[in-house]
């Protein structure tokens, strides 16, 4: 965004003075990392808002799975399946009994976990741990107990780094600035900064979008690996979504990666899990019981 503001100052440098605003939202905003890094180093830091904490994006997740369930619920269609949610409860069970590599506070957060039945193929994850598995991408792409331990795993670890906090510090940081440089110059400059914030979302929120994709990827694939799951079941994933998906757009114009950026990203990861991934299968651990 800075130098989007920067552009800004060849309009009118007596009026449009982005370094103390770039100053004033800069202070309002902290470098972390909001994990260990584990063995395959997810230690990339992150700008959060210092207006927005763990504690408020968590009661927010808290308050739309309750309201997401609540529908299902409704509809009749929140866990009728009792063997398929049995079996997405055990393979959560054992993924979350691995949290604690990447954060050990993850340990005590109050997961749920359930499943809709609907024919969307999706999952998600959302702040605090709670997962919602759709019966369509079980159903659809016929998934093995090791791919849909990927698929749950890239979910989780979306939260446990935090992305949606990043994604709303990011957009908010933005929003505030633009809205600061829109009062400053009484608006005489709007639709240039509607350009720039075009021009933002696409060199920085989607660029930062697929950032977080892979690293769920790469997060997903370790604690799988870590909780007894093959690690190649990631390639046969990526290539079931593939034959399902159909085309996709551009890379550039997309938040996510290619299919075949991924796969790439993940058979590069594969040999440094492996080894996580045979040690668990040697030990047959009994995973630490979750509570849901």
């Amino acid at each position: 965004m800075a130098g989007a503001l920067q552009g800004l100052r060849v309009l009118d440098a007596s009026t449009v003075i982005a370094g103390p605003f770039t100053a004033a939202l800069l202070a309002g905003c902290q470098q972390i990392s909001t994990t260990q890094g584990g063995a395959i180093g997810a230690n990339r830091q992150q700008s959060m808002s210092m207006l927005l904490s763990p504690q408020q994006v968590d009661q927010m997740s808290e308050k739309a799975y309750a309201e997401e369930t609540g529908k299902a619920r409704k509809k009749g269609a929140l866990n009728t399946n009792a063997a398929m949610t049995t079996r997405v409860r055990a393979i959560a069970d054992r993924l979350i009994s691995q949290v604690a590599v990447y954060r050990s506070d993850a340990l005590r957060w109050k997961w749920e976990v359930n499943v809709e039945n609907s024919p969307e193929v999706n999952a998600y994850c959302m702040a605090g741990g709670k997962i919602m598995v759709y019966s369509g991408i079980i159903e659809k792409l016929k998934l093995s107990d090791d791919e849909l331990a990927q698929i749950m795993g890239h979910e989780m670890a979306h939260a446990l780094r935090e992305h949606t906090r990043e994604r709303m510090s990011e957009a908010y940081t933005r929003q505030l600035g633009l809205s600061l440089l829109s009062a400053a110059t009484g608006g005489r400059y709007d639709g240039y900064l509607d350009m720039a914030n075009q021009v933002a979302t696409y060199a920085y929120s989607m660029p930062n979008s697929r950032e977080h994709e892979i690293e769920a990827d790469m997060m997903g694939l370790e604690l799988a690996a870590r909780a007894g799951y093959n690690p190649h079941a990631a390639i046969s994933l990526w290539q079931k979504m593939a034959q399902a998906g159909g085309s996709q757009p551009p890379q550039f114009l997309s938040t996510h990666p290619s299919r075949s950026t991924r796969i790439s990203e993940l058979q590069a990861r594969i040999p440094v899990v492996m080894p996580l991934y045979e040690n668990a299968v040697k030990r047959h651990p009994t995973p630490a019981k979750a509570k849901f």
